[in-house]
């Protein structure tokens, strides 16, 4: 497995590994039940802060394209290939711009939009 982080691009670096990640998964490099390096070793291995490879991990393994085993570290899901198609972030935007749309539709100055999503995310 070979990623490659650049500290120059405007993705998010924690961006840049999941997204390295699921295309080594696709194009086969690693396989279901491969175990990965940890986050500290991945970490010192691109120069990157521990919390972003932790991020990272944490949103893969909740997409489904890892998994934790506790102290005996992190494997490819066995269900990866196909979760790796999975992109939460992606449905988030959609939804959020599909209820954008209806609320403008019915009214709504984008100045209300903004106040109901910070109380509603307060809450």
């Amino acid at each position: 497995m070979h990623v490659t982080i650049n500290v120059d691009d405007p993705e998010p670096l924690f961006t840049q590994l999941i997204r390295q990640l699921k295309q080594a998964i696709l194009d086969g490099h690693l396989a279901p039940g491969a175990q990965l390096p940890s986050i500290r070793q991945l970490a010192n291995d691109l120069e990157l802060n521990s919390k972003t490879v932790a991020k990272a991990y944490r949103l893969l393994e909740r997409d489904g394209v890892i998994q934790s085993k506790g102290y005996r570290g992190t494997f490819v899901h066995p269900e990866a290939r196909s979760n790796c198609q999975t992109d939460l972030n992606q449905w988030v935007n959609a939804q959020i711009a599909e209820l954008i749309t209806s609320l403008k539709e019915a009214g709504v100055t984008d100045s209300e939009i903004r106040i109901a999503f910070s109380n509603a995310m307060n809450n």
